[in-house]
Parts: structure tokens; C-alpha cells; sequence
């Protein structure tokens, strides 16, 4: 089967990319991937060497959340259907939905990684102010999912979302993001430290819980013992945070100030990663707003103890196999980690369930052969309407 495949390079969207392209070319499917936003590095283009039966078409074109990005949309969607019937593939893969409707006879999924609009929500409470960008943004979306010939999530709570906030899809489907196992090393001797994987800046990441919890008076107590160098607690720095800590543009603005158990660590290559998941005991999951979360699942790979915002989707995707704070709560938040810490039987329970979980549930190769079903589904629905 011939898949055309849309991307952007920015985040978890290219990692998912990356295990699905690298799965289905595997399996003998041909496929034809387009990337949009800021071209790959070198380094983020280099799986890409090995597969002989993919295509790649990278483009700056900018992405459809953007604010001013009207006219790159309409312009990525005129090359995509001159594309589409250039290479004539079987089924249309878009990881955008702008591009769900575009003018070309071919069956199409639309995949609904995240949207705007359920990001404004759990990150203020309400929805924002219908701006002319939102209002073209909902355009965007909405017209994109009708015309799907089935839409996928990554989770309910992201499928639910979308119906909530837009419409219900005509033919809608989980399928749960995954990650190749053994590609992480869950049997690295641990080090007594927590890691946590996210933009500073970003209010859906909310990794900025991790840098209240000293601050906070009524948590001086229960924090103590994690930022106590006494405690058990004893690598070179309890807390690691990767991600980069100023959002871009606002490089000036001053860096935020740390407790003396944190260290920002900056960005990482999925390399650096993967070493520091491997090491590390605890990983600390704090988004308010997370339609699956690719980090976590890392950490389960490696035989990280997950401790997790009490938000609905961790507890569908990883059930009791985690630790659960009371929701955006940096005192409570404090505690986990602080029972975690002195409770290694604990803690090595919890990272065995979330390692077995992991490897049951979310793996690459078990979403691979759910969206080659997907693809097999539309198509035939397609021949048989013609």
C-alpha cells in the first residue's frame, strides 16, 4: 500500500512519525511523507536514511495553530493536491487537520494529536475569545474532520475533545501512540533522582510545579526532606528538567529562579535522552493538558516510578500502574516524590507495573498494524461507495 503521510518536526508529532514511517516501510508499504513547520536537522532526518521506500518532501510552509499562517495553508494544501495526484498514493495520513478536506479522490484519515481550542481549556478553564484567528482556526478544524473518512486519537479523553469542542466524526478511532522497547534500557542501575521532560514556559506542560514546591509554606514541611541534601535523595541534583526553559523570542526574559534540587538541562537528543531516562528512578509527568504524552511512556520503557498530574487521560492510559498528586498541587506533588524517595519497595513496584503496562499496551509495533488496519478500512469503504 502507498501512504501519504503529512508531519511537522517540532516535538512528540516527529517522534510518533518517525515509529510509524520506520514501521510501515518495514512491513513493505511505500510511503510519501511531507513535513511542514521548521526544516529537520541533520540529526532529526537520519532514520530516514535506511528506509529505500520513503519519499520525503520536507517544506517550511508554517503550521495551521500558527496566527499568521493563512497563507502558507493555502498554499500547503494547493501542493498537496498537485502532489497527491503526481504520486497517486492509496491512502492520505494527514497529521493536520487543514488538510482534511483537500480537493483530491483519495480516503482520507485525519489524526487529532492535540487542537487549540481543548489546550485553552485546561489551561485557563474556558474557551478563548472567538479572535479572528481562533474563528479561522475552528474553520480549519472543523472542515477538516467532516471530510475525513475516519478520525483517529490517541486516547478517548483527545477523541471526546474533539467532539466536544468541534463535531462528532463520521467513523472514529483510538489508537494509542507506541514506542519501540528496545530502543530504551530499563535494566540501567538507577541513580535517586527524578526527571521531567517539557517546556518551562508552557502552561499545558506546567513543568513549572516543579519549581513552586520550595516555595510554597505550606509545603515547607512535607518538601523538606526531598530538598534536604541529608535525605535519600543523593545524586549530583535531585530534579532534571529537560526542555528549553525560555520560550522562543523571549530569550531576554530572565530564566526562572530554581530550588537547590533542580537543574535545567536544556534541550536533549533523543540519545541524551534515552541515558538519562535510563538512570533516572522517578519520572514526574506534571502537564495539565496532555493528549497522550511520548515522555512518559519513555520513562515506563526505561523502568522509570511514573508520578502523574490527577488529570482524566493518565489514569485511562495508565490506570493504578502510577502514582498519582492532586491535581496542579506542588504540595502534593512534593509528597509523592517525597514518599517515593524513602520508599524504594514502592518505587520499584510502581516502575515494574508501569515497564509491564508500557510493553502490553503502547508499543510501536502494535500501532503500526492498528493504523495499517485503519488504512484498510478506509480504502475498502472507498471502493465500495465507487
Amino acid at each position: 500500500m502507498h501512504v501519504l503521510i503529512t508531519s511537522d518536526t517540532v516535538g512528540g508529532v516527529w517522534t510518533y512519525t518517525q515509529e510509524l514511517v520506520t514501521g510501515l516501510a518495514t512491513r513493505g508499504h511505500h510511503i510519501t511523507l511531507v513535513s511542514f513547520g521548521k526544516l529537520p536537522s541533520t540529526d532529526q532526518t537520519a532514520w530516514l536514511r535506511s528506509l529505500a521506500n520513503v519519499d520525503y518532501r520536507p517544506t517550511e510552509y508554517r503550521l495551521e495553530w500558527m496566527e499568521v499562517a493563512e497563507r502558507d495553508i493555502d498554499e500547503s494544501r494547493r501542493y498537496l493536491e498537485f502532489l497527491v495526484r503526481e504520486v497517486q498514493p492509496d491512502v492520505l495520513h494527514f497529521n493536520q487537520y487543514c488538510y482534511g478536506n483537500v480537493d483530491v479522490d483519495a480516503p482520507r484519515i485525519v489524526v487529532a494529536h492535540s487542537d487549540v481550542i481543548s489546550w485553552w481549556v485546561a489551561v485557563h478553564g474556558c474557551e478563548p475569545d472567538n479572535t479572528p484567528w481562533i474563528e479561522r482556526y475552528r474553520e480549519h478544524v472543523t472542515y477538516g474532520l467532516r471530510a475525513a473518512d475516519m478520525v483517529v486519537a490517541p486516547s478517548e479523553w483527545m477523541l471526546n475533545a474533539v467532539t466536544r469542542h468541534y463535531l462528532a466524526p463520521k467513523h472514529g478511532s483510538v489508537i494509542y501512540n507506541g514506542r519501540s522497547p528496545e530502543l530504551f534500557d530499563p535494566d540501567h542501575v538507577k541513580e535517586h533522582c527524578a526527571l521531567s521532560v517539557g517546556r518551562i514556559w508552557d502552561e499545558g506542560k506546567h513543568v513549572s510545579l516543579l519549581l513552586q514546591m520550595e516555595g510554597s509554606q505550606r509545603a515547607r514541611s512535607t518538601v523538606e526532606p526531598v530538598l534536604n541534601e541529608q535525605s535519600e535523595w543523593k545524586g549530583t541534583t535531585d530534579i532534571r528538567i529537560v526542555g528549553w526553559a525560555q520560550e522562543p523570542g523571549r530569550e531576554k526574559k530572565a530564566l526562572p529562579n530554581c530550588p537547590p534540587n533542580v537543574q535545567l538541562l536544556g534541550p536533549k537528543s533523543q540519545k541524551e535522552l534515552r541515558h538519562l531516562y535510563a538512570e533516572s528512578s522517578v519520572y514526574v509527568a506534571t502537564s495539565r493538558y496532555e493528549p497522550f504524552g511520548l515522555s512518559p511512556l519513555e520513562a515506563a520503557l526505561s523502568r522509570c516510578a511514573l508520578v502523574m498530574n490527577d488529570i482524566p487521560v493518565f489514569h485511562e492510559l495508565w490506570g493504578d500502574a502510577v502514582a498519582y498528586f492532586r491535581k496542579d498541587d506542588p504540595v502534593d506533588l512534593a509528597r509523592a516524590l517525597n514518599e517515593l524517595s524513602h520508599n524504594p519497595e514502592l518505587r520499584n513496584r510502581l516502575a515494574n507495573r508501569a515497564f509491564l503496562r508500557a510493553c502490553q499496551k503502547f508499543t510501536a509495533s502494535r500501532m503500526v498494524a492498528e493504523y495499517e488496519s485503519a488504512y484498510h478500512q478506509v480504502a475498502s469503504r472507498m471502493e465500495k461507495v465507487a
